[in-house]
Parts: C-alpha cells; structure tokens; sequence
C-alpha cells in the first residue's frame, strides 16, 4: 500500500504492517489480541493528532469525540478488526476516511454544531468469539449479556476473562442505554463486498438493505475408533459424513434463488491423523432475501443434512448462534442522502448480502451506510481492493455528508 503513505489515506499505510498473517495471507486481527491491541493505541494516537477526545465504552467500543460528546450526536465509523486471513480495507477503510472527512473539515475552519464521534465497533466480524457485530448487539441490548460473557474463543477463554485481560469489567458488558442514546444518526463507510458498483461503473453508492443471515453449527457425531484396526465397512465416521453434509448444504442453497449458504469452518474432533473421528463441528452461514426464506433454507439444509449423514451412520444436531433479520434502511434517509450526494443518477442505492454493524444500529437509530467500489469485488480475502481514486471519492461523499448534518 506504498501509494497510500503520503495521500488521504495514509492512515491505511500507517497499519498496513499490522496483523499480518504470513500463513494464510491478508491479516487476522481478532478482539482484544495483540494486533487488535495495537490497532486500537493507533486509533487512540491518530485520533489524538485530529485533537478527539477518545473514549472505551463498557462493551469495548472506541469513541473519539470532536468536541463535547452529547445527545443528536452524528456518528460515524466502522471496525478494525478481521476474518482470518482477510483484506486490508475491510473495516479500516471507514475508520480511516471518517478521520480523514474530520481532518479535511478542521483545516477548512469548519465547526461543528452538534456533537460528532467517530465510533470503532468492537469484534465485527465474530472471528474471536463467533457472534458478528458482538460490540453494537451489546451496545444494543441485540445479544443477552450472560450470553455473552459465556462465548469462549478457540482457546477455551470467555468473553468476560477476555475483556477483564482488557481492563473492562465484564459484569458491564450489555446494552448500553446512555451511550446508544448519544447517537442521532450513524453513518458507516465500508468497501463493497461484491460487484454492484462494479457493474454499474460507479465509484461510491447508498445502501438500500441487507439480506437476513445468521450462523449456525452443525455436530455431527459418529463413533471415534482406531484408523488401522476398523474395518471400512465397520466405520462411523462423521467427517465423511460431515462432507455429504456440506455437498448437501451447497445443493440446498442451489434450490432457493438469491439464497448463500457457505460452510467455512471445521472442527474435528479429536483431530488425529490415525484416528477415526468422533464428532466435527462445522459452521453454516446462511443468508437469502427474506427472513422467512432464511429460515426456511436452513430448515430445508438441515433436514438434508441429517439424511446425508445417515448413510454414514452418523447423527447431526444444528445450533443458532447468531442472527440478524432483514434490514432495509430508511427510505426517507437513502433517498435524502442521494440527493445532497448529486441524486439518483449517481449514486444508486445497493442492496448488500454482508452484515455491519450499521444494520444492527438501524434496529435502534438512524442508519445508512456508503460503499465505496471494489474492483475486484473480492472480500474476506487478500485479494479485497479499492482504488485510490475511489476511496477519495468515498471520503469526498462522508464530508458532504458531514457538513449537510454537522
């Protein structure tokens, strides 16, 4: 990102470096971890250059306040932190460009008439503790807190040893009344994860809504036993039956137009490699247009799911662990927001298949979100991009956002 350090994006250069993931590429930068640690002194520093007073929220979330924070508040911003292995804008791009869209306003002598804050949410993307947009559903009340302070990471570590390690006390964590209360409006940017913007030759959109998704684990269990001393036709093996379980999954998906299903992560269990498994874990993400049709295509995978497993002899249980119903975004505030951007013409309004926080926000208070264009509409991957160009163009639409509310 060489071709960033010296122009309004040097605060994408300032933290390229951190996270990297030299196994699996991009960068993995999970909750309260050392790459978490070190991007959240950065954003603490860079917000201190801009003269922003910063702040950690009882459920971790980062606010740094231009001025006096208050009721009315506009806030924007977005998150830090990574899937493993993921892209480099992601997240960081909206933080960056919501502390450049300040700087740009403070050198024009601009000053605000009501509070302002640029708000990093805390675990977005649930690669630590399996719960997405953890930080705005507890900020929301959107996740029960006893619940959460009971997730456990891949090192057996809960949520609340977790944030008590963090210097947060975790008999705080949970809906947050007086801090949801601050905000007036919420606006997140964020690169688009996928080609809409590509396909219409636009550099930056308005999101129109968000498709119904959630997460759920699959168990399939079957018998462990010797890998040399069983006879194949003797076995019940739930990894050869966890991927007829996944083909199926696929094929479920393939029956339901617009729907997404996706299998990412496995756990074998005990993960020998001269032992017959005894159960394996494997994670479903599924989202379609609707949240009926969600729930029905889960429904639909998970009675395919069992029938395939059985060939195995094996059984499988299917667990929610999280989820988020459809949201469509104010229609009054998209299409406010497209006007005072240069109209329809444009800046189309996108829908999305990826979840943010802003759409847990928009449960709550006023929310609308920018896309900024993704030429290789790759994301979750280092092969996620943005042109130079094009965040520019992102970062000229928050300000205009910024003054038309500020």
């Amino acid at each position: 990102m060489s071709e960033l350090a010296h122009g309004t994006l040097a605060g994408l250069a300032e933290i390229a470096d951190t996270g990297r993931d030299a196994r699996r590429g991009g960068y993995s930068r999970h909750l309260w971890q050392k790459a978490d640690l070190e991007l959240r002194a950065w954003f603490a520093e860079r917000a201190g250059r801009l003269g922003l007073s910063v702040e950690t929220d009882r459920n971790g979330n980062l606010w740094a306040w231009w001025g006096e924070p208050g009721p009315d508040a506009v806030v924007t911003g977005s998150h830090l932190d990574s899937v493993p292995g993921g892209g480099a804008y992601d997240g960081p791009l909206g933080v960056v460009s919501a502390l450049e869209a300040v700087a740009r306003l403070q050198a024009s002598g601009f000053t605000p008439s009501r509070p302002y804050a640029v708000l990093v949410f805390a675990e977005e993307e649930g690669s630590r503790f399996g719960i997405a947009c953890l930080g705005s559903r507890l900020l929301t009340g959107g996740i029960d807190a006893d619940r959460a302070r009971a997730l456990v990471d891949a090192d057996g570590i809960t949520l609340a040893d977790a944030a008590r390690r963090a210097g947060l006390d975790p008999a705080h964590l949970g809906a947050d009344p007086n801090a949801l209360a601050r905000i007036g409006l919420f606006i997140e940017l964020h690169v688009e994860q996928g080609r809409g913007l590509v396909d219409l030759g636009r550099p930056v959109a308005v999101a129109s809504s968000i498709l119904a998704h959630g997460r759920w684990r699959l168990t399939v269990t079957g018998q462990g036993n010797h890998a040399g001393a069983t006879l194949m036709g003797d076995r019940r093996d739930p990894l050869v039956a966890a991927a007829r379980a996944i083909v199926a999954v696929q094929e479920e998906a393939l029956k339901h137009p617009g729907a997404r299903a996706t299998v990412g992560r496995l756990e074998v269990v005990p993960g020998g490699t001269n032992v017959i498994a005894s159960s394996v874990h494997a994670w479903l993400d599924a989202r379609a247009h609707s949240d009926a049709a969600t729930r029905d295509l889960v429904s639909a995978i998970e009675a395919a799911a069992s029938a395939a497993v059985a060939v195995n002899g094996c059984s499988v249980a299917v667990t929610g662990e999280s989820w988020t119903g459809t949201v469509t975004f104010d229609p009054d505030l998209v299409g406010r927001f497209r006007a005072v951007l240069g109209g329809d013409a444009l800046i189309p309004a996108l829908p999305t298949g990826a979840g943010h926080d802003a759409g847990v926000l928009a449960a709550s208070v006023p929310s609308a979100m920018l896309f900024v264009r993704n030429p290789t509409g790759v994301s979750h991957s280092p092969e996620e991009f943005a042109e130079v160009a094009d965040c520019v163009a992102g970062i000229d639409a928050l300000e205009i956002l910024l003054r038309s509310l500020l």
